[in-house]
């Protein structure tokens, strides 16, 4: 058992071939994943549940295959964790709401199905931001996770506690969704890999909806390898998704160094001006000099309709919300009011008691935003700026083979401190939120810390379908750093 205590700190090649080599056994990786979790999460609060059952079940095969010499999927016998807004057959699955908090879904989303047929154990489902709307997983209705590295301070959001627990070694990986960076932003502020890839280059189906035209599932990670290995079992067309893309899946993680000489970064000039931490923007120039001297040229590139970004997102994403959360009516299923007059009584107050006050506002906005009379002037102009916004990256990537920024321009701040100020939290997300716009996929590595040792966030970006360009990016900048630190927990 010391040999995978030891373990649980390790990456997924190392678990992988500690497996092959069978030092440990994966029933033993599960073991140690659960201790972990019962050691630490009474502080972080990290998972809304446990499925234990399901997680045996799969380490029981991975070591019967082991034992007859068979061969193992990548990522077999590794400790995985679900945002729990991720459908799996039979398990809780609230999206972190009152208005599901009884819900088990009756089918496997199709990452899920990818899940059990490579045999990657599931470890428990994780905290959110109600339906994923938020940046600090402070919206949940079960929870408030914290940051592993100053329990005071939040983890980012809404994959807040996919990006807590694969920092506080809980789960060797797990996976999140995002719809303007809420995999880069936990990333960002556990310090460890969130990515984003391509919108859909992963099925969302059985993701449950916030923004359809926005969301996206990826994996969090403790290395690059570990995210592009957990991207490569995930990916890949489903004809279940109509906007899921029919192209092949490359091996990411076979070609990550492949080195920077003779590559361009374009540094986004709108993302490094005002409004960063000067914390922030001292750890991303020096970031920005690890590239120089791995022989990077790196370039300015201006993204001028980025300053619309904000305002261009929360009309689209809350309209779009307005119309996907409108099947949640207690009549299906989920939540009812117990005390109601008529049928549109039960409506109004099921609706009213069963989703938070950051779920009601975005709803109220979208509705306004797509209303008669408000729709050409909200919502058709909002999906014009997106146009430019998009024009500005397909221009940036003809000069830069990569774009770098922050990933957030400050680093994890207090629990409670932007709660009461929905727009000042809404900022959390500007130097996220173009690539859901654009569709292109994004990755955040730790890059540093600041005065207070909390995490510093790099974001780079990519042309549509670009993973493999980001991961080998991301790896040529972790190969000669050493930010990918464990918190003392």
């Amino acid at each position: 058992m010391a040999i995978a205590e030891e373990l649980q700190y390790k990456t997924v090649s190392e678990q992988r071939k500690a497996l092959l080599n069978k030092e440990i056994s994966a029933k033993e990786l599960v073991d140690i994943a659960y201790k972990r979790i019962e050691e630490t999460d009474g502080k972080i609060d990290a998972f809304n549940s446990l499925t234990k059952e399901l997680a045996y079940d799969t380490a029981k095969k991975v070591d019967e295959k082991i034992r007859n010499g068979e061969e193992l999927p990548l990522l077999a016998g590794i400790p995985l964790a679900l945002k729990d807004n991720i459908c799996s057959k039979g398990d809780l699955t609230t999206s972190s709401s009152k208005i599901l908090a009884d819900f088990r879904p009756p089918y496997d989303a199709t990452v899920v199905k990818k899940l059990k047929e490579n045999l990657v154990p599931i470890i428990g489902k994780t905290n959110l931001d109600e339906f994923a709307m938020g940046s600090s997983t402070e919206n949940s209705a079960t929870k408030i996770t914290k940051n592993p590295w100053d329990l005071n301070k939040v983890p980012g959001g809404s994959s807040g506690g996919s990006g807590a627990c694969v920092c506080a070694c809980q789960t060797t990986v797990s996976l999140g969704s995002d719809t303007g960076g809420s995999i880069r932003l936990p990333g960002s502020f556990c310090g460890v890999i969130g990515m984003k890839p391509t919108y859909g280059r992963v099925s969302r189906y059985g993701l449950m909806a916030f923004a359809s035209s926005l969301d996206q599932i990826g994996p969090f990670g403790r290395c690059v390898e570990d995210a592009a290995i957990t991207l490569q079992m995930i990916a890949g067309h489903d004809e279940r998704d109509s906007t899921s893309i029919n192209q092949p899946v490359p091996n990411y993680a076979a070609n990550l160094d492949s080195g920077m000489k003779g590559k361009k970064i374009g540094v986004i000039t709108e993302l490094m001006s005002e409004g960063v931490d000067s914390d922030v923007k001292k750890n991303i120039e020096k970031a920005i000099d690890v590239y120089k001297n791995l022989g990077t040229e790196i370039v300015e590139i201006s993204m001028p309709h980025s300053k619309y970004a904000i305002a261009t997102y929360y009309i689209l994403a809350t309209a779009e919300a307005s119309s996907n959360l409108a099947r949640y009516d207690g009549v299906k299923y989920g939540y009812r009011a117990k005390e109601a007059d008529n049928l549109l009584d039960m409506y109004m107050k099921t609706r009213e008691e069963g989703f938070g006050e950051e779920v009601k506002r975005r709803i109220m906005l979208g509705t306004y935003a797509l209303s008669s009379g408000y729709y050409d002037a909200y919502y058709k102009k909002a999906q014009q700026v997106r146009a430019l916004i998009k024009q500005d990256y397909d221009k940036a990537f003809e000069k830069a083979d990569v774009l770098l920024s922050p990933t957030c321009p400050t680093t994890a701040f207090e629990i409670g401190s932007k709660v009461s100020d929905p727009l000042s939290m809404y900022i959390m997300d500007i130097c996220t939120i173009t690539a859901n716009l654009a569709g292109v996929p994004g990755i955040s590595i730790p890059c540093g810390f600041d005065k207070g040792g909390m995490p510093v966030g790099l974001q780079l970006l990519a042309p549509i379908l670009g993973e493999e360009k980001l991961f080998q990016t991301a790896y040529a900048f972790e190969k000669v750093t050493d930010f990918n630190k464990i918190p003392k927990i």
